[in-house]
Protein backbone atom coordinates (compact mmCIF):
# COMPACT_ATOMS: atom_id res chain seq x y z
CA UNK A 1 0.00 0.00 0.00
CA UNK A 2 1.48 3.30 -1.48
CA UNK A 3 1.20 6.11 1.40
CA UNK A 4 1.40 9.36 -0.92
CA UNK A 5 1.48 12.44 0.67
CA UNK A 6 -0.96 14.47 -1.93
CA UNK A 7 -1.04 17.80 -1.30
CA UNK A 8 3.06 18.01 -1.43
CA UNK A 9 4.52 18.28 -4.76
CA UNK A 10 7.35 16.38 -5.25
CA UNK A 11 10.90 17.50 -5.10
CA UNK A 12 9.19 21.34 -3.88
CA UNK A 13 10.91 22.71 -0.71
CA UNK A 14 8.23 24.11 2.22
CA UNK A 15 7.11 27.59 1.58
CA UNK A 16 9.48 29.70 4.18
CA UNK A 17 7.60 33.30 4.13
CA UNK A 18 4.38 34.45 6.40
CA UNK A 19 2.45 35.47 2.95
CA UNK A 20 4.15 31.68 0.72
CA UNK A 21 3.06 30.11 4.15
CA UNK A 22 -0.54 31.78 4.40
CA UNK A 23 -1.15 30.70 0.86
CA UNK A 24 -0.07 27.38 1.22
CA UNK A 25 -2.32 27.06 3.82
CA UNK A 26 -5.50 28.05 1.96
CA UNK A 27 -4.77 26.27 -0.94
CA UNK A 28 -3.86 23.24 0.39
CA UNK A 29 -0.81 23.06 -1.85
CA UNK A 30 2.43 21.95 -0.46
CA UNK A 31 1.34 20.38 2.86
CA UNK A 32 0.40 17.74 4.46
CA UNK A 33 -3.57 16.40 4.38
CA UNK A 34 -4.40 16.71 7.96
CA UNK A 35 -2.93 19.98 7.59
CA UNK A 36 -5.02 21.20 4.43
CA UNK A 37 -8.31 19.39 6.13
CA UNK A 38 -7.45 21.83 9.02
CA UNK A 39 -6.37 24.95 6.55
CA UNK A 40 -7.69 25.26 3.57
CA UNK A 41 -9.95 27.09 2.12
CA UNK A 42 -9.76 29.71 5.07
CA UNK A 43 -8.87 33.25 5.52
CA UNK A 44 -6.21 33.68 8.23
CA UNK A 45 -8.28 36.11 10.12
CA UNK A 46 -12.19 36.12 10.12
CA UNK A 47 -14.50 37.93 11.19
CA UNK A 48 -15.03 39.32 14.71
CA UNK A 49 -11.41 37.65 14.93
CA UNK A 50 -12.85 34.05 15.24
CA UNK A 51 -10.45 30.99 15.06
CA UNK A 52 -13.75 29.32 13.41
CA UNK A 53 -15.54 30.53 10.25
CA UNK A 54 -18.93 32.25 11.59
CA UNK A 55 -22.81 31.13 10.88
CA UNK A 56 -24.44 33.45 8.60
CA UNK A 57 -27.86 33.03 8.84
CA UNK A 58 -29.29 35.37 6.10
CA UNK A 59 -31.24 34.30 3.25
CA UNK A 60 -30.76 37.75 1.44
CA UNK A 61 -27.62 40.22 1.54
CA UNK A 62 -28.33 44.14 1.37
CA UNK A 63 -26.48 46.40 -1.41
CA UNK A 64 -25.33 50.05 -0.56
CA UNK A 65 -26.41 51.45 -3.72
CA UNK A 66 -27.61 50.96 -7.50
CA UNK A 67 -23.62 51.49 -8.14
CA UNK A 68 -22.84 48.56 -5.96
CA UNK A 69 -25.55 45.97 -7.57
CA UNK A 70 -24.08 47.12 -11.26
CA UNK A 71 -19.88 46.27 -9.77
CA UNK A 72 -21.35 43.07 -8.50
CA UNK A 73 -22.78 41.81 -12.08
CA UNK A 74 -20.03 43.35 -13.74
CA UNK A 75 -17.11 42.90 -12.04
CA UNK A 76 -18.03 39.32 -10.47
CA UNK A 77 -17.62 40.10 -7.12
CA UNK A 78 -17.15 37.91 -4.57
CA UNK A 79 -20.10 38.52 -1.92
CA UNK A 80 -23.14 37.34 -1.96
CA UNK A 81 -26.91 38.10 -2.97
CA UNK A 82 -29.14 35.61 -2.16
CA UNK A 83 -28.94 32.69 -0.05
CA UNK A 84 -30.42 30.04 -3.24
CA UNK A 85 -26.61 31.00 -4.48
CA UNK A 86 -24.61 31.19 -1.76
CA UNK A 87 -23.49 31.90 1.87
CA UNK A 88 -19.79 32.87 2.93
CA UNK A 89 -19.84 29.58 5.22
CA UNK A 90 -20.83 27.69 1.78
CA UNK A 91 -18.36 29.01 -0.17
CA UNK A 92 -15.57 28.18 2.42
CA UNK A 93 -16.33 24.50 2.93
CA UNK A 94 -16.39 24.60 -0.94
CA UNK A 95 -13.09 26.03 -1.21
CA UNK A 96 -11.58 23.49 1.38
CA UNK A 97 -13.17 20.48 -0.57
CA UNK A 98 -12.15 21.47 -3.97
CA UNK A 99 -8.40 22.00 -2.42
CA UNK A 100 -8.87 18.24 -0.48
CA UNK A 101 -9.40 16.54 -4.12
CA UNK A 102 -6.74 18.76 -5.44
CA UNK A 103 -9.59 20.47 -8.08
CA UNK A 104 -10.60 24.08 -9.22
CA UNK A 105 -13.61 24.37 -7.70
CA UNK A 106 -16.32 22.58 -5.61
CA UNK A 107 -20.10 23.09 -5.94
CA UNK A 108 -21.87 21.85 -2.63
CA UNK A 109 -25.93 20.74 -2.64
CA UNK A 110 -27.91 19.43 -0.35
CA UNK A 111 -27.08 16.11 -0.48
CA UNK A 112 -25.06 13.16 -2.56
CA UNK A 113 -28.19 11.85 -4.68
CA UNK A 114 -28.74 15.93 -5.12
CA UNK A 115 -25.21 16.00 -6.51
CA UNK A 116 -25.21 13.30 -9.01
CA UNK A 117 -28.61 14.70 -10.32
CA UNK A 118 -26.57 17.99 -10.43
CA UNK A 119 -24.07 17.02 -12.57
CA UNK A 120 -25.81 14.90 -14.90
CA UNK A 121 -29.30 17.48 -16.02
CA UNK A 122 -26.16 20.34 -15.95
CA UNK A 123 -23.92 18.08 -18.91
CA UNK A 124 -26.72 15.93 -20.42
CA UNK A 125 -29.21 16.87 -23.05
CA UNK A 126 -31.96 14.89 -25.28
CA UNK A 127 -30.55 12.43 -27.33
CA UNK A 128 -27.08 11.86 -25.75
CA UNK A 129 -26.06 8.96 -23.40
CA UNK A 130 -24.26 8.20 -20.03
CA UNK A 131 -22.59 4.58 -19.43
CA UNK A 132 -22.32 3.34 -16.04
CA UNK A 133 -20.24 0.54 -14.69
CA UNK A 134 -23.34 -1.60 -12.93
CA UNK A 135 -22.02 -1.93 -9.41
CA UNK A 136 -23.81 1.41 -8.78
CA UNK A 137 -25.87 2.68 -5.82
CA UNK A 138 -29.37 1.85 -6.65
CA UNK A 139 -30.85 5.01 -6.23
CA UNK A 140 -28.42 6.25 -8.83
CA UNK A 141 -29.45 3.82 -11.67
CA UNK A 142 -33.28 4.37 -10.54
CA UNK A 143 -32.85 8.42 -11.49
CA UNK A 144 -30.97 7.30 -14.45
CA UNK A 145 -33.62 4.67 -15.80
CA UNK A 146 -36.88 5.92 -14.59
CA UNK A 147 -35.88 9.66 -14.49
CA UNK A 148 -33.50 10.93 -17.17
CA UNK A 149 -34.93 8.72 -19.45
CA UNK A 150 -38.29 10.45 -19.47
CA UNK A 151 -35.84 13.57 -20.62
CA UNK A 152 -34.53 11.74 -23.98
CA UNK A 153 -31.25 11.00 -22.26
CA UNK A 154 -30.08 7.10 -22.84
CA UNK A 155 -28.46 5.14 -20.22
CA UNK A 156 -26.55 2.14 -20.29
CA UNK A 157 -25.03 -0.14 -17.52
CA UNK A 158 -21.99 -1.89 -18.59
CA UNK A 159 -19.98 -5.13 -15.93
CA UNK A 160 -17.75 -3.34 -13.49
CA UNK A 161 -13.95 -3.46 -14.32
CA UNK A 162 -14.95 -4.57 -17.82
CA UNK A 163 -13.15 -1.62 -20.03
CA UNK A 164 -13.65 -3.15 -23.21
CA UNK A 165 -17.34 -3.77 -22.55
CA UNK A 166 -17.38 0.25 -21.16
CA UNK A 167 -15.32 0.93 -24.51
CA UNK A 168 -17.55 -0.85 -26.76
CA UNK A 169 -20.83 0.56 -25.21
CA UNK A 170 -19.58 4.19 -26.00
CA UNK A 171 -20.87 6.07 -29.06
CA UNK A 172 -21.72 9.06 -30.50
CA UNK A 173 -24.15 9.53 -28.40
CA UNK A 174 -22.39 9.06 -25.07
CA UNK A 175 -21.81 12.12 -23.48
CA UNK A 176 -20.35 10.61 -19.63
CA UNK A 177 -19.05 7.75 -18.34
CA UNK A 178 -20.03 7.48 -14.52
CA UNK A 179 -18.55 5.10 -11.99
CA UNK A 180 -18.29 4.33 -8.19
CA UNK A 181 -14.82 3.46 -6.79
CA UNK A 182 -14.78 1.65 -4.59
CA UNK A 183 -18.21 0.26 -5.57
CA UNK A 184 -20.77 -0.26 -2.76
CA UNK A 185 -21.02 -3.15 -1.50
CA UNK A 186 -18.96 -5.21 -3.20
CA UNK A 187 -15.78 -2.60 -2.61
CA UNK A 188 -14.33 -2.83 -6.53
CA UNK A 189 -11.42 -0.54 -7.46
CA UNK A 190 -11.82 1.20 -10.37
CA UNK A 191 -8.20 1.72 -12.19
CA UNK A 192 -9.24 5.72 -12.77
CA UNK A 193 -6.28 6.17 -14.82
CA UNK A 194 -7.21 4.04 -17.20
CA UNK A 195 -10.36 5.15 -16.60
CA UNK A 196 -9.51 8.89 -17.51
CA UNK A 197 -8.07 7.74 -20.81
CA UNK A 198 -11.06 6.33 -22.01
CA UNK A 199 -13.40 8.87 -21.69
CA UNK A 200 -10.40 11.52 -23.18
CA UNK A 201 -9.78 8.95 -26.17
CA UNK A 202 -13.41 8.98 -26.74
CA UNK A 203 -14.14 12.61 -25.96
CA UNK A 204 -16.64 11.98 -23.43
CA UNK A 205 -16.49 12.80 -20.03
CA UNK A 206 -15.53 10.82 -16.83
CA UNK A 207 -16.64 10.95 -13.06
CA UNK A 208 -15.63 8.97 -10.09
CA UNK A 209 -18.23 9.20 -6.88
CA UNK A 210 -15.55 8.72 -4.66
CA UNK A 211 -17.51 9.04 -1.52
CA UNK A 212 -15.85 5.81 -0.22
CA UNK A 213 -12.24 6.19 -0.72
CA UNK A 214 -12.46 9.78 -0.01
CA UNK A 215 -9.45 12.71 -0.92
CA UNK A 216 -7.37 10.96 1.90
CA UNK A 217 -7.68 7.59 0.32
CA UNK A 218 -7.24 8.63 -3.53
CA UNK A 219 -7.78 11.50 -5.75
CA UNK A 220 -9.06 10.84 -9.20
CA UNK A 221 -8.93 14.40 -10.29
CA UNK A 222 -4.88 13.57 -10.18
CA UNK A 223 -5.48 10.43 -13.02
CA UNK A 224 -7.46 12.86 -15.15
CA UNK A 225 -10.77 12.05 -14.26
CA UNK A 226 -13.49 14.97 -14.95
CA UNK A 227 -15.44 15.11 -12.37
CA UNK A 228 -14.77 13.56 -8.77
CA UNK A 229 -18.47 13.49 -6.52
CA UNK A 230 -19.05 12.71 -2.74
CA UNK A 231 -21.41 11.69 -0.56
CA UNK A 232 -20.38 14.45 2.17
CA UNK A 233 -23.06 12.72 4.53
CA UNK A 234 -20.49 9.84 4.73
CA UNK A 235 -16.60 10.42 5.51
CA UNK A 236 -16.42 14.07 4.96
CA UNK A 237 -19.04 15.09 7.57
CA UNK A 238 -18.18 12.13 9.22
CA UNK A 239 -20.43 12.33 12.27
CA UNK A 240 -23.64 11.20 11.16
CA UNK A 241 -25.62 14.17 11.67
CA UNK A 242 -25.95 15.87 7.97
CA UNK A 243 -26.38 15.68 4.63
CA UNK A 244 -24.56 17.01 1.98
CA UNK A 245 -22.86 16.22 -1.60
CA UNK A 246 -20.02 17.73 -3.51
CA UNK A 247 -18.70 18.05 -6.93
CA UNK A 248 -15.16 18.90 -7.40
CA UNK A 249 -13.78 19.53 -10.76
CA UNK A 250 -12.34 22.27 -13.47
CA UNK A 251 -13.69 25.89 -13.01
CA UNK A 252 -14.63 25.44 -16.63
CA UNK A 253 -16.83 21.70 -15.94
CA UNK A 254 -18.11 23.30 -12.80
CA UNK A 255 -19.51 26.43 -13.81
CA UNK A 256 -22.71 24.78 -15.37
CA UNK A 257 -23.04 22.58 -12.69
CA UNK A 258 -23.34 25.53 -10.30
CA UNK A 259 -25.61 27.47 -12.32
CA UNK A 260 -28.06 25.09 -12.62
CA UNK A 261 -27.77 24.73 -8.53
CA UNK A 262 -28.56 28.37 -8.37
CA UNK A 263 -31.88 27.65 -10.40
CA UNK A 264 -33.05 23.88 -9.15
CA UNK A 265 -32.27 25.04 -5.06
CA UNK A 266 -30.65 21.68 -3.60
CA UNK A 267 -28.33 23.87 -1.03
CA UNK A 268 -27.06 23.05 2.15
CA UNK A 269 -28.18 25.71 5.24
CA UNK A 270 -26.04 27.80 6.85
CA UNK A 271 -25.79 25.81 9.76
CA UNK A 272 -25.22 22.89 8.01
CA UNK A 273 -22.13 24.18 6.23
CA UNK A 274 -20.57 24.75 9.62
CA UNK A 275 -20.98 21.27 10.46
CA UNK A 276 -19.60 20.03 7.55
CA UNK A 277 -16.45 22.15 8.01
CA UNK A 278 -15.95 21.38 11.30
CA UNK A 279 -16.31 17.81 10.42
CA UNK A 280 -13.11 18.14 7.69
CA UNK A 281 -10.61 19.45 9.89
CA UNK A 282 -10.30 15.87 11.28
CA UNK A 283 -10.99 13.57 8.20
CA UNK A 284 -7.51 12.31 8.01
CA UNK A 285 -7.45 11.41 11.64
CA UNK A 286 -10.82 10.21 11.23
CA UNK A 287 -9.51 7.85 7.87
CA UNK A 288 -6.46 6.58 9.56
CA UNK A 289 -8.78 4.89 12.61
CA UNK A 290 -11.17 3.99 9.40
CA UNK A 291 -8.60 2.21 7.43
CA UNK A 292 -7.32 0.73 10.50
CA UNK A 293 -10.36 -0.83 11.82
CA UNK A 294 -11.76 -1.73 8.30
CA UNK A 295 -8.29 -3.81 7.68
CA UNK A 296 -8.52 -5.77 10.76
CA UNK A 297 -12.29 -6.37 10.92
CA UNK A 298 -11.30 -7.89 7.40
CA UNK A 299 -8.45 -9.93 8.12
CA UNK A 300 -10.61 -11.31 11.43
CA UNK A 301 -13.87 -11.82 9.58
CA UNK A 302 -11.34 -13.81 6.57
CA UNK A 303 -10.65 -16.62 9.26
CA UNK A 304 -13.93 -17.12 10.81
CA UNK A 305 -15.26 -20.79 10.28
CA UNK A 306 -19.18 -19.44 9.79
CA UNK A 307 -17.52 -16.46 7.24
CA UNK A 308 -17.84 -17.49 3.53
CA UNK A 309 -16.55 -14.57 1.40
CA UNK A 310 -14.87 -11.04 2.71
CA UNK A 311 -15.30 -8.42 -0.17
CA UNK A 312 -12.37 -5.73 1.24
CA UNK A 313 -9.43 -4.38 -1.32
CA UNK A 314 -7.22 -4.71 1.54
CA UNK A 315 -7.33 -8.17 1.53
CA UNK A 316 -5.07 -10.09 -0.49
CA UNK A 317 -7.77 -12.90 -1.95
CA UNK A 318 -10.02 -9.25 -3.20
CA UNK A 319 -10.05 -9.35 -7.18
CA UNK A 320 -9.18 -5.38 -7.13
CA UNK A 321 -6.17 -5.68 -4.67
CA UNK A 322 -3.64 -5.05 -6.86
CA UNK A 323 -5.24 -1.72 -8.45
CA UNK A 324 -5.59 -0.66 -4.68
CA UNK A 325 -2.66 -1.13 -2.75
CA UNK A 326 -0.97 0.73 -5.96
CA UNK A 327 -3.09 3.38 -6.08
CA UNK A 328 -4.97 4.04 -2.87
CA UNK A 329 -3.56 5.47 0.58
CA UNK A 330 -5.60 3.03 2.53
CA UNK A 331 -9.02 0.85 1.89
CA UNK A 332 -11.41 2.57 4.10
CA UNK A 333 -14.10 1.06 6.81
CA UNK A 334 -16.63 -0.69 5.03
CA UNK A 335 -16.49 -4.35 4.99
CA UNK A 336 -18.66 -6.73 3.61
CA UNK A 337 -18.93 -10.39 3.91
CA UNK A 338 -21.21 -13.26 3.08
CA UNK A 339 -22.51 -15.87 6.14
CA UNK A 340 -21.60 -19.39 5.62
CA UNK A 341 -24.83 -22.02 4.68
CA UNK A 342 -26.78 -19.19 5.97
CA UNK A 343 -30.66 -17.67 4.42
CA UNK A 344 -31.76 -14.58 5.14
CA UNK A 345 -33.85 -15.04 8.70
CA UNK A 346 -30.45 -16.55 9.78
CA UNK A 347 -28.12 -13.69 8.25
CA UNK A 348 -30.73 -11.37 10.16
CA UNK A 349 -29.85 -13.28 13.32
CA UNK A 350 -26.43 -11.96 13.09
CA UNK A 351 -26.96 -8.59 12.49
CA UNK A 352 -29.47 -8.49 15.57
CA UNK A 353 -27.03 -9.80 17.90
CA UNK A 354 -24.30 -6.82 17.41
CA UNK A 355 -24.43 -4.59 20.30
CA UNK A 356 -21.71 -2.15 19.98
CA UNK A 357 -22.45 -2.51 15.93
CA UNK A 358 -26.15 -0.29 15.46
CA UNK A 359 -28.30 -0.87 12.62
CA UNK A 360 -28.61 1.35 10.03
CA UNK A 361 -28.24 2.85 6.43
CA UNK A 362 -25.07 4.67 5.40
CA UNK A 363 -21.13 4.94 6.45
CA UNK A 364 -18.60 6.95 7.06
CA UNK A 365 -19.53 8.51 10.74
CA UNK A 366 -17.89 7.63 13.93
CA UNK A 367 -20.17 5.11 15.10
CA UNK A 368 -19.83 1.63 13.59
CA UNK A 369 -23.18 0.17 11.45
CA UNK A 370 -24.18 -3.08 10.38
CA UNK A 371 -26.87 -3.91 7.67
CA UNK A 372 -28.42 -6.69 5.15
CA UNK A 373 -28.26 -5.10 1.68
CA UNK A 374 -31.09 -7.58 0.83
CA UNK A 375 -33.46 -6.17 3.63
CA UNK A 376 -32.20 -2.76 4.03
CA UNK A 377 -32.51 -1.75 0.40
CA UNK A 378 -33.65 -4.50 -1.90
CA UNK A 379 -36.11 -6.02 -0.74
CA UNK A 380 -38.58 -4.65 -3.44
CA UNK A 381 -36.26 -6.06 -5.58
CA UNK A 382 -37.29 -9.89 -7.72
CA UNK A 383 -34.99 -12.35 -6.59
CA UNK A 384 -33.32 -12.49 -9.91
CA UNK A 385 -32.63 -8.99 -9.91
CA UNK A 386 -30.66 -9.59 -7.01
CA UNK A 387 -29.04 -11.98 -8.30
CA UNK A 388 -28.14 -9.39 -11.07
CA UNK A 389 -26.77 -6.84 -8.47
CA UNK A 390 -24.90 -9.47 -6.58
CA UNK A 391 -26.91 -9.13 -3.08
CA UNK A 392 -27.35 -12.58 -1.65
CA UNK A 393 -29.46 -13.56 1.13
CA UNK A 394 -26.67 -13.73 3.64
CA UNK A 395 -24.58 -10.52 2.52
CA UNK A 396 -24.17 -8.15 5.87
CA UNK A 397 -22.46 -4.86 5.20
CA UNK A 398 -20.35 -3.20 8.27
CA UNK A 399 -19.50 0.52 7.91
CA UNK A 400 -16.79 0.87 10.75
CA UNK A 401 -16.59 3.52 12.64
CA UNK A 402 -13.67 5.03 15.24
CA UNK A 403 -14.31 2.66 18.24
CA UNK A 404 -11.65 0.42 19.50
CA UNK A 405 -10.68 -2.32 17.10
CA UNK A 406 -10.91 -4.86 19.86
CA UNK A 407 -14.04 -3.90 20.72
CA UNK A 408 -15.41 -4.46 17.16
CA UNK A 409 -14.10 -7.87 16.79
CA UNK A 410 -15.54 -9.26 19.92
CA UNK A 411 -18.35 -7.86 18.89
CA UNK A 412 -18.85 -9.59 15.43
CA UNK A 413 -17.41 -12.69 17.30
CA UNK A 414 -20.31 -12.58 19.71
CA UNK A 415 -22.36 -11.50 17.31
CA UNK A 416 -21.47 -14.70 14.36
CA UNK A 417 -22.01 -17.30 17.49
CA UNK A 418 -25.26 -16.01 18.19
Amino acid sequence: MTSPEPHRSSGSSPPTSSAAIDAALRSGLGVGPSTAAVHAGEARQKLADAITDPIVSASTYTFPSTRAILDFIEQDLPREEYGRYGNPGERVVEDKLAALDGGEMAVLFSSGMAALVGVLMAHLSAGEEVVFFDQCYHRSREFCRRHLTRFGVGFREVKTGDYDAMEAAINPRTKMVVSESPTNPHLSIVDCARFADLGRRHGVLTLIDATLCTPYNHRPLADGVDFVLHSATKYLGGHNDLLAGVVVGSKGKMEPVRNLRGIMGGINSPHNCYLLERGLKTLALRMERHNANGLAVARFLESHPRVERVFYPGLESHPYHAVAKESMRGYGGLVTFLVKDADWQQTSRVVDAARILRIGPSLGGVESLIEQPLVMSYWNYSPAERQTFGIGDNMIRLALGIEDTADLIADLGRALEA
